[in-house]
């Protein structure tokens, strides 16, 4: 007889839910979050598992990555999906009624399943996501200071980053009080710009080493970051079928709605991974105001023209999205030709 799991996952503690075929339930237990509990107890049962559901979070890729190992048949589950269903069924919210919620999903085959990415796409992703919150955190510190300053009437002005701390030491000089407040604040930004530029290094290498990436980056407007950042978020370009299906993917396709005599697109979904829909529509806009010309600059210069520049960079930075999967899939370099906007559109 076929059996299913549920695993409401928890920091310290997972809920278990086994359910046979029936819809009856066989175990219920709460384990330690670690694989090796969970696959422990999974295996002293003595049935066999048709399907093992989690909720995507922070600890599902570790888990379902182990479990997998173990040879389980894991299921990683869209949060959204599963919380719509989960509030329908049940009134009271435990971890006990999730897993088991969880597990007459996974016996009704009623779930969306989400990608887990590789270890590689994961690092790469940590590397991407930890640049960018120094780079934030560098930002915000500078901007605080500028502030704070021209309370004092001291304005820093316009300067590079090299020439920020000697700026604001020589505003601060006259005033001992204000420049030992500002000293361990400049030390910090010292410290955080060598930081950043190591992460900065380490991301070109990266970058240097990988063919995909390289590939890539022959697309205008296309750098090293927007490159790696496409690369660790596809991850496995063969999960979708058709390439027009990644600009749905990173929410850059407008919404629908119909309901009886209405019928209207609204404006784009914006769902999916936030910093490669980010990264994509910061390339377009590079491509379409100085970037080199091409088919696809021409496409998008003739879309400003009917319907704006900021829908026309939406429209560029979707169908960039979808034209960079061709390259990885076919394992081709970006044709700056007309004759590629054919092939471009067929994809």
């Amino acid at each position: 007889m076929e059996h299913f799991v549920g695993l409401d996952v928890s920091v310290k503690e997972t809920s278990v839910c086994v359910v046979d075929a029936a819809g009856g339930v066989i175990l219920e237990q709460k384990v330690p979050t670690e694989p090796v509990d969970i696959v422990t107890l999974l295996s002293a049962i003595g049935v066999s598992f048709c399907r093992i559901g989690i909720e995507a979070g922070p600890l599902s890729q570790w888990l379902v990555n182990a479990l997998t190992a173990a040879d389980l048949p894991v299921i990683c589950v869209e949060t959204r999906h599963m919380k719509a269903l989960l509030t329908a069924q049940q009134i009271n919210k435990t971890d006990r009624n999730d897993a088991r919620g969880i597990a007459q999903m996974m016996r009704v085959g009623l779930f969306k399943p989400v990608h887990v990415k590789t270890l590689v796409a994961q690092e790469q992703r940590m590397l991407l996501t930890s640049r960018k919150l120094l780079q934030r955190k560098l930002l915000d510190l500078e901007s605080d200071l500028r502030g704070t300053l021209r309370n004092f009437g001291l304005k820093i002005g316009i300067v590079g980053g090299g020439r920020y701390e000697a700026r604001v030491r020589e505003l601060v000089a006259d005033f001992p009080r204000l420049a030992a407040i500002v000293g361990p604040l400049l030390n910090v930004r010292r410290v955080m710009r060598q930081q950043l530029a190591v992460l900065h290094k380490m991301l070109l290498d990266t970058v240097r080493d990988d063919p995909v990436c390289r590939r890539l980056m022959t697309a205008p407007g296309v750098g090293a970051v927007v490159a790696l950042t496409y690369r660790a978020t596809i991850d496995q370009p063969q999960r979708f079928v058709h390439s027009r299906a990644v600009g749905a993917h990173v929410g850059l396709t407008p919404k629908r709605y119909q309901s009886g005599e209405t019928d209207y697109d609204g404006r784009v979904s914006k769902c999916g991974d936030t910093l490669l829909r980010t990264m994509l529509y910061e390339a377009a806009q590079v491509l379409l105001t100085h970037g080199k010309w091409s088919w696809l600059k021409a496409w998008g210069v003739r879309v400003a023209q009917r319907r704006g520049m900021r829908r026309a960079i939406v429209a560029v930075a979707r169908r960039l999205a979808v034209v960079l999967h061709r390259m990885w899939v076919d394992g081709s370099e970006f044709r700056w030709s007309k004759d590629s906007a054919a092939v471009s559109t067929a994809a």
